[in-house]
């Protein structure tokens, strides 16, 4: 399991998704409105506009804010230049981080995920550091209470890459270009995602516990309270003995 993915099943057991929910509202509002802008309004023909809807409607945002995000990026964010841009660097243990970031001041924001990184055990690296040891990928996530077979072989059919059984659950992995035509076939075959996004996948883990283990929870959990962070993505494993000690 990726270490993004296993931090987001640690988020929603913690209760910290709900608790966040307006700093959530916030991150996918400005990657719908950025996406807007960059690919236009209509979903259909923006890929990336589409993602962004989904995200919102997972989260249960309301529709007119989803809209009012649109138009705006549409109409050109006036007063608003927004940079994008991936900060690596290196968390407890040696884990690889990457830092995908949308800002309107870089000279803030990076230092503001350089403090967080040092304070964390961490520190930043160079571009490209670490961004080798990741694949971009569309990753569908759905229960265990589903056919592994029949999602198995729904999936192949649609075009996924693997279907993979995780301690928790199952994960559908896609090209990032077939992403929204498999998660299309598996909805419309009966099969609902608890998760649905195109993410970065790392090739390699690293085991942590102990100080480690609490140091990285801790800044992946700093990182995603910063907002200009949108999202982070990590290859740490952290077992899940160790995870109900820290939590």
């Amino acid at each position: 399991m990726s270490g993004h993915n296993k931090w987001s099943t640690i988020k929603h057991k913690k209760g910290a998704a709900d608790a966040k929910r307006g700093k959530v509202f916030t991150k996918i509002i400005k990657e719908i409105t950025v996406a807007a802008k960059l690919g236009g309004g209509d979903p259909d023909g923006n890929p990336r506009l589409r993602t962004a809807i989904d995200k919102a409607k997972a989260e249960n945002m309301p529709k007119d804010n989803v809209e009012r995000a649109i138009k705006k990026g549409v109409g050109g964010m006036e007063g608003v230049n927004y940079e994008e841009t991936t900060y690596e660097g290196y968390g407890p243990g040696g884990t690889a981080v990457l830092v995908e970031v949308m800002t309107d001041n870089r000279n803030r924001t990076v230092s503001d995920v350089r403090s967080i990184f040092s304070k964390c055990n961490g520190n930043m690296g160079e571009s490209g550091c670490v961004a080798w040891l990741f694949d971009k990928k569309g990753l569908l996530v759905f229960p265990k209470s589903v056919d592994f077979d029949k999602l198995f072989e729904a999936s192949i059919e649609a075009g996924a890459d693997d279907v993979a059984d995780e301690d928790e659950q199952y994960e559908v992995l896609t090209d990032p270009t077939a992403f929204h035509e498999v998660k299309t076939a598996l909805e419309a075959a009966g099969f609902k995602p608890e998760n649905a996004e195109i993410t970065m996948i790392p090739q390699t883990m690293v085991k942590l516990d102990g100080k480690n283990a609490e140091n990285m929870l801790k800044l992946m959990d700093r990182l995603e309270d910063n907002d200009d962070v949108q999202n982070v993505y990590a290859n740490f494993d952290i077992s899940a003995e160790d995870m109900e000690k820290m939590m």
